[in-house]
C-alpha cells in the first residue's frame, strides 16, 4: 500500500486514530486511507478531500489555544502534575480549584509564559500550571478568570493505585455463576436477585467463600423478543427487571388479597414446561418476563405507603436525568418499537420537545419503570448486605459489559457521546482469523472529554455502589478499541486510543469510594506495557488454567510459582465449557456439529488431548492426583492448583462445583447454539435448582478445596 498523505496521517494522529498497526502474525499493517477518513467522519471531521483535511487539522492545531482551559484533566494523588492554560498575553490570570468537598485552593502561576501565538488576530500566551501537589481524591473543579473571561474545567484526582480492601486475605475465593441459569423453586423460571443471595450466603457460609461473581446484570429490551447475551444490553447503567423477586417486593405483602392471587397465577405462567425426559428446555426469558412484568403491574397499582413514597422520590432525585432518560426509552419501546430508527422523528433525540411532552402524556409508565429501578437497587443491597453478613470480604462481584446494544437505551440517550456509523470489534487473532464485529458503538473520546466522562463516572459508580468488585470486561478497551466504520468488514478497521489514565484512573477512584476492588478481563491481544499499568494502579488481571503455558519456553503448563499475583485465577471462564465437557473434548465435538472448526475434527481432537496429557502430566508431577485419575478427581486436582500460585483471587465455576457439562455460550454462533439460555445441570444433563446445589456432596467438595 501506498503511503498515506501526510496531512492525512498528521490529522488522525491529531485524533488518536492508528494509522497502522501490528497484526497478530507480526505483519506491519498500514490502515487504509478510506478507513481514516471514515472514523474522523465519525467524530465530525471532514477530510474526505485534501483541502478538507488540511482545514481540519488547522483548526485541530489552534483549538487549545481557543479556550482558557482544557476539557478535562485527570492526574494522580500526591504526584506532580501540570495544565496547559491559554490566555491573552499582557493580560491578568487568575487560578484557583475548588474542590468537592467544599473549599477553594489558589493555584500559583509559573514565572513566565512558554510560547506565544496568534490565534484569531490576537497573541495569546500558553503557560504550563503546575497543580498542587496535595489536592485531595476527588472531582474538582480548576477555575480561571482573565479580564472578563472565565472558564473552568473538571479536574480528576485519582488514586496512584487501589489498594486491595484490608478484610481480604492473601488468597480469596469465590464462585461464578450465570445467574439467569440459577433457578431455585421459588424463582420465575429464571434465576434472580433472592438466589443470588441464597447462594452467597451457602458459599460463605459453609464455605468460606469470599465473594459471587455473576455475569452482567445489565438491562435488556422491556418486551420481547429480549437479547439473550448478556454482554450486549441496553444500558450499562441500569439493571434487567427480569432478575427481581417479587414476592420479597413490600408493596407485595401489602397488597389486597385479590391482587395476591393474581400475581400467584402469573408465576404458575412463568414457569417452564416440566421436563420431556430429552433434557433440559433452553431458559425462555421472554415467556418469564412477560408474566413477571404483568404481576409486577398488579403490584404496583396496589400503592406505596408514604415512608415508602418518599425512599422512592429521594432515589428517582439521586438517579436525576440519566433514571429519567432511560425510563422514558423503556416506555417508548414499548410504543414505538425497540428499533429507533423505526421511531417517530420527533422521538429519535432525547432532548426533542417532544420527548418531555410525551414523558409528561405518560407519567405513570415512566414512574413504573423508574419504580423497577429502585426495587433491583433494593434488592441488589440486600444481596451484598446478605453475602457481607455471612462472612464473605468483597460479597458480589459484578460484571461489566464491553458495549451496548447499537439500538438500546445508552445508544439513544447518550447517542451524542457515540460515534455513528461505526462498530466495535477486533481485528483478526489466531481464533478468529477473519476478526470480529460486536456490533456495538464506541464512545467518542473528545465527547468524554467534553462531559468530563460523565457517563463513565455514573455506570461505574451505579454498579459499585452495592458491590464488592467489577470485573471489566475487555479492559483493554478502556486503552484503545478496533473502530470498524459501517459497511466495511473487520479487517478494514483500525484502532483508536482513549485517555487511559482518565478512565482507569476513574475506575480505581469510583472503587476506593466504595471500598471495592476492579478485576480487568485482559486476555487475547495485548500490549505488554498495558498489562503493567493495570498492575501499577492495583487493577487485578485474569489469568485462565487453560491458557497458562510456558510459551516463551519448554511450551509446558506454567509452574504455579511463576503465575501472577495480582490477577484472579479460574481453570475455566464463560466463553468456554465446563471443565467436564472440555477434559472429555465435548468443545471440540460441539464446535464440529456447529460447524465453527478451522481444523479437521480429528486434529483438533487431536490438540485437545495432548493439552489435557500436558496437565495430567503437570497435576501427577505436582502430587495432586495420580496416574489414571478419573475425571471428577482430576477436576479437584486442577482447582488445588490454583491454590499452589500466588494469585489473591480464586475463582471456581458454579457449572465445575456441580459437573454440569453444557458450555454457556459457544463463539462463533448465534442462533445454531442456544447461548446464554442454558440452565445449570448436573453430570447427566438433568436440570439441577438451587436447592440442589445448596444439597450438593459434589459442590460441596470442591469448594472446600479453596476453603483454608
Amino acid at each position: 500500500m501506498a503511503d498515506l498523505d501526510p496531512t492525512l496521517h498528521a490529522l488522525a494522529d491529531a485524533f488518536s486514530i492508528a494509522t497502522d498497526y501490528w497484526d497478530w502474525q507480526g505483519r506491519h499493517t498500514t490502515v487504509s486511507p478510506t478507513t481514516l477518513v471514515a472514523v474522523l467522519a465519525a467524530l465530525g471531521v471532514d477530510a474526505s478531500t485534501p483541502e478538507s483535511a488540511a482545514a481540519a487539522l488547522a483548526q485541530q492545531e489552534l483549538a487549545p489555544w481557543r479556550r482558557l482551559l482544557p476539557a478535562c484533566r485527570a492526574v494522580r494523588e500526591g504526584g506532580t502534575a501540570t495544565v496547559p492554560v491559554h490566555a491573552p498575553e499582557g493580560g491578568t490570570l487568575e487560578l484557583w480549584v475548588e474542590l468537592e468537598v467544599g473549599g477553594r485552593r489558589d493555584v500559583a502561576l509559573p514565572a513566565q509564559a512558554g510560547s506565544t501565538r496568534q490565534v484569531d488576530g490576537r497573541p495569546v500566551a500558553e503557560l504550563e500550571v503546575a497543580l498542587p501537589a496535595d489536592l485531595p481524591l476527588g472531582y474538582h473543579r480548576l477555575c480561571a478568570r482573565t479580564g472578563a473571561a472565565q472558564a473552568e474545567m473538571t479536574l480528576i484526582v485519582t488514586p496512584q493505585r487501589l489498594a486491595l480492601p484490608a478484610r481480604l486475605a492473601a488468597q480469596g475465593w469465590g464462585v461464578a455463576a450465570q445467574l439467569y441459569s440459577v433457578r431455585s423453586q421459588q424463582s420465575w423460571g429464571v434465576g434472580d436477585l433472592a438466589d443470588l443471595e441464597d447462594l452467597a450466603v451457602w458459599a460463605a457460609a459453609e464455605h468460606g467463600a469470599d465473594f459471587v461473581l455473576v455475569n452482567p446484570l445489565h438491562a435488556a429490551e422491556p418486551v420481547p423478543p429480549m437479547e439473550p447475551s448478556p454482554y450486549l444490553p441496553t444500558t450499562r447503567r441500569f439493571t434487567n427487571p427480569l432478575y427481581l423477586r417479587l414476592e420479597r417486593v413490600p408493596e407485595y405483602a401489602t397488597a389486597a388479597d385479590e391482587q395476591r392471587r393474581q400475581v400467584d397465577a402469573l408465576r404458575a405462567a412463568a414457569l417452564p414446561p416440566a421436563p420431556d425426559g430429552q433434557g433440559a428446555a433452553p431458559i425462555d426469558r421472554n415467556r418469564a418476563w412477560a408474566a413477571k412484568r404483568a404481576a409486577l403491574e398488579v403490584v404496583f397499582d396496589a400503592g406505596r405507603t408514604p415512608g415508602r413514597e418518599r425512599a422512592f422520590q429521594a432515589y428517582r432525585a439521586r438517579e436525576g436525568r440519566g433514571l429519567q432518560d432511560f425510563a422514558t426509552w423503556a416506555v417508548l419501546a414499548e410504543q414505538q418499537g425497540t428499533e429507533v430508527g423505526g421511531w417517530d422523528e420527533r422521538y429519535r433525540h432525547p432532548s426533542s420537545p417532544a420527548v418531555a411532552e410525551f414523558a409528561a402524556r405518560h407519567a405513570r409508565e415512566v414512574e413504573f419503570q423508574c419504580w423497577l429501578q429502585w426495587l433491583l437497587d433494593e434488592q441488589l443491597a440486600a444481596a451484598q448486605q446478605a453475602g457481607l453478613r455471612a462472612g464473605m470480604a468483597l460479597g458480589i462481584m459484578h460484571d461489566l459489559a464491553v458495549g451496548v446494544h447499537p439500538a438500546g437505551a445508552d445508544a439513544w440517550s447518550l447517542q451524542d457521546d457515540y460515534a455513528r456509523g461505526i462498530t466495535v470489534g477486533a481485528p483478526p487473532d489466531p481464533y478468529n482469523q477473519n476478526g470480529q464485529n460486536w456490533s456495538q458503538p464506541p464512545w467518542r473520546p473528545d465527547r468524554l472529554a467534553e462531559t468530563a466522562y460523565a457517563p463513565f463516572r455514573s455506570m461505574v459508580s451505579t454498579i459499585l455502589r452495592h458491590a464488592g468488585g467489577i470485573r471489566v470486561d475487555h479492559v483493554i478497551g478502556l486503552f484503545r478499541l478496533w473502530w470498524i466504520p459501517a459497511g466495511q468488514g473487520p479487517t478494514e478497521g483500525t484502532y483508536v486510543r482513549y485517555d487511559h489514565e482518565a478512565m482507569i484512573g476513574i475506575l480505581a477512584l469510583e472503587a476506593h469510594r466504595a471500598e471495592a476492588l476492579v478485576v480487568g478481563e485482559d486476555l487475547g491481544t495485548v500490549e505488554p506495557w498495558v498489562r503493567d499499568h493495570l498492575r501499577d494502579r492495583g487493577i487485578l488481571g485474569t489469568s485462565i488454567l487453560w491458557f497458562e503455558f510456558d510459551w516463551e519456553g519448554d511450551g509446558k503448563p506454567l509452574p504455579p510459582q511463576r503465575w501472577r499475583e495480582l490477577c484472579l485465577a479460574s481453570v475455566t471462564t464463560h466463553d468456554l465449557p465446563p471443565t467436564a465437557a472440555y477434559l472429555a473434548g465435548d468443545h471440540v465435538r460441539l464446535r464440529d456439529r456447529l460447524g465453527v472448526l478451522t481444523r479437521p475434527l480429528a486434529e483438533e481432537l487431536a490438540a485437545a488431548q495432548e493439552e489435557r496429557r500436558a496437565w495430567c502430566d503437570e497435576l501427577v508431577r505436582a502430587g495432586l492426583m495420580s496416574e489414571g485419575a478419573g475425571e471428577e478427581e482430576m477436576i479437584v486436582a486442577l482447582h488445588r492448583f490454583l491454590t499452589r500460585t500466588p494469585s489473591r483471587l480464586l475463582c471456581v465455576a458454579l457449572t465445575d462445583l456441580v459437573g454440569d457439562r453444557q458450555a454457556q455460550n459457544q463463539p462463533g454462533t448465534t442462533d445454531e447454539y442456544p447461548n446464554w439460555r442454558v440452565p445449570l445441570t448436573g453430570p447427566a444433563g438433568d436440570p439441577l435448582s438451587l436447592e440442589d446445589v445448596l444439597t450438593s456432596p459434589r459442590a460441596a467438595g470442591l469448594a472446600e478445596v479453596f476453603h483454608r
